[in-house]
């Protein structure tokens, strides 16, 4: 395992790390907290230090598998997680000092720790960006040894780059993969001016960039892949990268052409992230470990050559940019 600086937090952290949105098993399914702990245990086992996860995944039930792991092992492993996204209705409004302190030792209890290394504010309405007291919260709980860094997960760029004017604000969590390509420009120009720690989510669009759906997949009733597509649940651009589904298979075709001899393009399209440096880490998911071990196999590979990086990013260009590029 590689291992890179998140920002200013000085963390050196797993450059493939583990996102739990699915650990407990497939989208919809009921969570299964053997499997979600084999999961986080084999990831350990092969170096992984740095777990993200929310209040809000699986109503808290990844938190309490992440947070008894954690405490088993002796390693130190960074824990990462979320608050805001229980506010209902989820307007600027409802966002308020006391519900998010509330949210946040609700997380510490779940997880039975004495400190989060890194909170993140989860997606938050436009207007909470211009609300100086909800980032303050975050000084106050962290001179009372409740977390140790506060960082942002965020739909559009330009809600990351409002984010980053708080000097408290260490990380951004962003959807940054080959068919989301719009945070290489000015926000990584700005990253390295405040040097902040990028975690890159949704790596694999939805698993479209595995190269492994057709036109015939079917996504359960209950996974968001099926429901989430125009964005009838939530932000469309967490499903697929909010890239038209068909639009997607054809620009995967292109890549498979590039990689002849791939049956899973996972660890291309994570070692593709990775040829970025402002890129701290990359979260994938997964639901069973042969998706882990897919996702760490790319410590194991020869990196993408120049070449293939601007071969990809051609196919961007012309396949996905002009419909995505300027959305989020």
């Amino acid at each position: 395992m590689n291992y890179r600086k998140l920002g200013k937090t000085n963390f050196e952290v797993s450059e493939i790390s583990l996102g739990t949105w699915q650990v407990g098993g497939k989208w919809g399914d009921p969570f299964d907290d053997a499997k979600a702990e084999r999961i986080l245990n084999e990831a350990i086992d092969r170096g992984v230090n740095f777990i993200d996860t929310a209040d809000v995944y699986s109503d808290g039930l990844s938190e309490k598998a992440v947070g008894k792991v954690v405490r088993e092992r002796s390693e130190y492993i960074y824990v990462a997680t979320k608050c805001g996204r229980q506010i209902n209705p989820h307007t600027n409004e409802n966002y308020t000092v006391e519900a998010l302190r509330g949210y946040v030792e609700e997380s510490l209890r779940r997880m039975k720790i004495e400190r989060i290394d890194l909170i993140q504010l989860h997606s938050i309405p436009n207007d909470v960006y211009y609300r100086p007291e909800i980032f303050g919260l975050f000084e106050r709980l962290k001179e009372e040894g409740k977390i140790q860094h506060l960082g942002v997960s965020v739909e559009k760029v330009e809600e990351a780059i409002k984010a980053m004017e708080y000097p408290n604000v260490t990380t951004v969590q962003i959807i940054f993969n080959v068919f989301r390509q719009r945070p290489t420009e000015l926000f990584f120009d700005l990253v390295k001016k405040h040097d902040i720690g990028v975690i890159a989510r949704v790596p694999l669009a939805s698993g479209l960039l595995t190269g492994k759906f057709s036109k015939d997949t079917t996504f359960g009733e209950e996974d968001h892949r099926n429901f989430n597509r125009n964005g009838e649940a939530f932000d469309k651009g967490e499903t697929f990268s909010g890239i038209d589904y068909e639009q997607g298979l054809q620009a995967v075709e292109e890549l498979k052409a590039l990689f002849p001899g791939e049956k899973n393009l996972a660890p291309v399209a994570l070692q593709w992230i990775l040829s970025y440096p402002e890129v701290s880490c990359v979260i994938p998911g997964a639901s069973k470990l042969e998706h882990l071990q897919s996702n760490l196999s790319v410590a194991d590979r020869e990196p993408l050559t120049p070449s293939e990086v601007k071969a990809m990013n051609k196919i961007y260009e012309e396949r996905i940019k002009p419909s995505v590029h300027q959305l989020w």
